[in-house]
């Protein structure tokens, strides 16, 4: 049996007034507003907008772009993305049938020399984001949707996700869906049998989530 939310996924839960003012009737609509509008986090200075075709029965939602995504405008390009792409083909899911977004849709870091460092966002980040992805998930309208780490989790429970304690089929509120981890996880991990471990268990949920939507 899916796990729930105690939340609605209602869209107003976390928004901010001003998105709820310029209300989309489209994607492309959607997208307009996103891409004109300022960061909610610190760093970014584009939003990199979501990818994969309306009707999709499968969605993904990351945390947020890394720092590939945000030079090259396009989701999971970057080393999570690469590995996202190796599980996914593993598990017989074809990336291009699939919709890929993120939570946050800016890439939140701290500048370290030259370095761009990836900065967790916050509960109140999430939350004001929240809005434009679940009307993002409205017009794609996926059969299911997997939650790539907590971060993601949070955005569409509306509240905090224990990956650990939630890991499965999951119900966010009027939205079938399923989490797992973050590929990013994976490669902070420094043990390379722990890693293998750990992307076959990340298949194994890609598998699972799969069947789900057949």
């Amino acid at each position: 049996m899916p796990k729930n939310s105690t939340r609605t996924s209602d869209p107003s839960i976390g928004s901010d007034d001003l998105f709820q003012s310029e209300e989309p009737r489209s994607l492309a609509g959607l997208n307009e507003i996103i891409a004109a509008s300022k960061p909610m986090v610190h760093g970014g200075k584009k939003a990199v907008l979501g990818e994969g075709p309306i009707g999709a029965k499968l969605a993904f939602v990351g945390e947020q772009p890394g720092d590939q995504e945000d030079l090259q405008g396009r989701p999971f390009v970057g080393p999570a993305g690469q590995l996202l792409d190796k599980a996914l083909a593993e598990a017989g899911i074809h990336r291009e049938d699939t919709y890929v977004t993120n939570a946050v849709k800016h890439f939140k870091y701290e500048a370290r020399g030259k370095r761009r460092i990836h900065q967790k966002p916050t509960m109140g980040e999430i939350k004001h984001y929240r809005w434009w992805l679940l009307k993002e998930l409205g017009f794609v309208h996926p059969r299911l949707v997997v939650a790539l780490g907590a971060t993601a989790a949070a955005a569409l429970a509306g509240e905090p996700v224990a990956v650990g304690k939630s890991r499965g089929q999951y119900q966010f509120g009027d939205i079938p869906g399923f989490v797992t981890v973050h590929p990013s996880a994976m490669l902070r991990m420094p043990d390379h049998a722990e890693r293998e471990h750990a992307f076959a268990d990340f298949v194994r949920d890609l598998k699972s989530a799969r069947k789900l939507v057949h």
